[in-house]
């Protein structure tokens, strides 16, 4: 029986070469990977699952390796990541509101991933390796391209670069970790005698950068990372109040370490309300301060608790804070996309907050259904968010190349 850690990997494998061919330029019309039926604000209604009230509606398709997602005005930005291929990644962009056709603005990209405005009317990109701006109203966008941030790592398992501007205008900005626990190279247990060296490097692995962008280039390596011992912090939102947020993406394979320990279920993805200067145990501890198998008597009392504990695997890439009352009942909640392909995984969540900004209750499905069935639907995997002026939510969903459109059902 093929379990399902490899059934996953063949799954993504089958779906990664489905969007690489997606994002080549095809005369013909290609086969329509949702199936659609009716109306959903202005796009063919797909029949994805939502909360009571709400449809998701098909936007765009066959856009590469979809990841960030901006609108500008009647523009939408979409990030093509150009799959796991070195300097392949795009920016497009879609006039109409998402009805027009894909135009590219960038291209040649490294890794792209994140998207984000910046206060100064331009558009962010982060890369791996670095963070660029340009200049989406220029005459030839390429031609206004400046690095914002350099020196940021390439290598290892966790290279994309995730991030957020708070209201004073300075960038947090994710570094994930270049392994999945410290390991060795081949896969060999860490030594737990010896601090992961990873967390010593400029900038340390598994951190958050914080600071204000600089007329040239910032060095990510004279950075004081602002919080360390995350993972890989691929969902970043700020709240009014100036508080940071992040979706991490825990660790896998613990039932390696320890036979007793349940991948399936185990470790949760932490959702952390981050104080800056705190330590939030990676790769020492997981869940809420417990000794990972590999570092079995650390003290994980010295390291910082997570605010909430989310489904293991269930991977968050986005998350935003959405405003407003065109999507009935979500006004001030959290919506984080679970892009992980186990059975906890590839939905939307919200969760509601309370006065103070903090957690209130437990995440509820907003959308669902990507479970792949054969003539349907396809499995696929939500990444980034972005809420329209219309109040509608954009969501970008890469493993079939797709934009989707959450609005109110009427």
């Amino acid at each position: 029986m093929i379990s399902s850690r490899v059934y996953g990997r063949i799954a993504w494998l089958a779906t990664s070469l489905l969007c690489l061919q997606a994002s080549a330029v095809s005369a013909a019309e290609p086969a329509r990977l949702y199936r659609t039926a009716g109306d959903c604000g202005g796009f063919p209604r797909t029949d994805l699952k939502t909360a009571a009230g709400f449809c998701v509606g098909l936007v765009a398709e066959h856009l590469g390796f979809a990841r960030g997602v901006v609108a500008l005005g009647a523009d939408v930005y979409v990030v093509d990541m150009g799959g796991w291929h070195k300097n392949r990644g795009r920016v497009l962009r879609l006039g109409d509101h998402g009805r027009g056709a894909p135009r590219v603005v960038l291209s040649g990209l490294n890794l792209p991933n994140g998207l984000v405005p910046g206060p100064d009317g331009e558009l962010y990109v982060g890369l791996s390796g670095k963070l660029i701006r340009f200049d989406p109203k220029a005459p030839d966008p390429s031609r206004s391209v400046r690095d914002v941030v350099v020196g940021l790592p390439q290598g290892g398992r966790h290279p994309l670069a995730a991030l957020a501007f708070a209201a004073d205008g300075s960038i947090y900005l994710n570094v994930g970790a270049a392994s999945d626990h410290c390991e060795r190279a081949g896969g060999g247990a860490p030594d737990a005698a010896q601090p992961c060296a990873e967390t010593a490097e400029a900038p340390p692995r598994a951190s958050i950068l914080h600071f204000k962008p600089a007329a040239s280039a910032v060095d990510a390596r004279t950075l004081t990372p602002y919080a360390t011992g995350l993972r890989n912090s691929m969902a970043l939102v700020v709240l009014p109040s100036g508080q940071l947020i992040t979706a991490n993406n825990a660790r896998d394979y613990i039932d390696r370490a320890d036979p007793t320990l349940s991948d399936e279920e185990l470790p949760h993805e932490p959702l952390d309300w981050v104080e800056a200067g705190a330590d939030y145990g990676w790769p020492y501890c997981y869940d809420d301060r417990l000794p990972s198998p590999e570092y079995p008597k650390f003290d994980c009392s010295t390291r910082h608790a997570p605010t909430l504990l989310l489904p293991a695997h269930a991977a968050p890439l986005g998350m935003l804070l959405y405003r407003g009352q065109a999507l009935p009942g979500l006004d001030g909640h959290l919506l984080i996309a679970y892009h992980g392909y186990r059975a906890k995984g590839h939905r939307i969540v919200g969760l509601a907050l309370d006065g103070q900004g903090g957690p209130l209750g437990q995440p509820q499905d907003v959308v669902a259904g990507w479970d792949y069935a054969e003539g349907i639907h396809p499995m696929g995997a939500p990444v980034a968010l972005w809420q329209m002026d219309d109040g509608s939510v954009l969501i970008s969903e890469d493993h079939n190349g797709t934009l989707l459109r959450l609005a109110a059902e009427h």
